[in-house]
């Protein structure tokens, strides 16, 4: 389906706007928050990993498309997550286009595949949410931004427990290509 190829695009393009954010925070002197942005860069890219190894899975063709040009900077911090919140919004969208199109298809294979998705995007909205949120009480203050950085710098990544993340050739047993 050509549509799950084109989400393998939309989860590489949040990877890419991510890893701008966590260089323009970077800039800004808020390393806590560009590491946060670093590990959501790390799980787009392994969102990508599991549409790309259930269109091979299901031998329906993986075609990769250009990857947009991010934005580079934007004006704060607060800024930043809201844009992440809007983007992750936009993403829950298009999860459920997919849901929809698989649903009317009888696709229950990939509506079962786009279901660790649905569950996964209500977590990522509800973190930059939150983040926006946290960043808009404390405002301009220095100690309020420098708290939030410090906690947002232990974030860890957790890598997908989704059987797609797996790349299809150690799933199979071979050596990489």
């Amino acid at each position: 389906m050509r549509e799950l190829n084109k989400q393998i695009n939309e989860e590489l393009f949040s990877q890419y706007i991510y890893e701008a954010m966590a260089a323009d925070l970077w800039d800004k002197n808020f390393k806590g928050m560009a590491h946060w942005m670093w590990i959501q860069a790390h799980e787009e890219q392994a969102h990508a990993t599991i549409f790309y190894n259930y269109i091979i899975s299901r031998r329906l063709g993986v075609e990769l498309e250009a990857i947009a040009k991010p934005p580079v900077t934007w004006a704060s911090p607060l800024a930043i997550f809201e844009a992440a919140h809007e983007h992750e919004v936009h993403i829950t969208g298009r999860i459920n286009y997919l849901m929809e199109l698989t649903r009317a298809e009888n696709d229950y294979a990939t509506v079962k595949m786009l279901d660790w998705f649905t569950e996964e995007q209500v977590e990522e909205e509800a973190n930059t949410d939150e983040a926006a949120k946290n960043l808009i009480l404390v405002g301009s203050d220095g100690r309020g931004l420098l708290m939030i950085d410090r906690e947002m710098g232990v974030r860890a990544f957790r890598a997908p427990t989704n059987p797609y993340y797996t790349p299809f050739y150690a799933a199979a047993g071979t050596a990489a290509p």
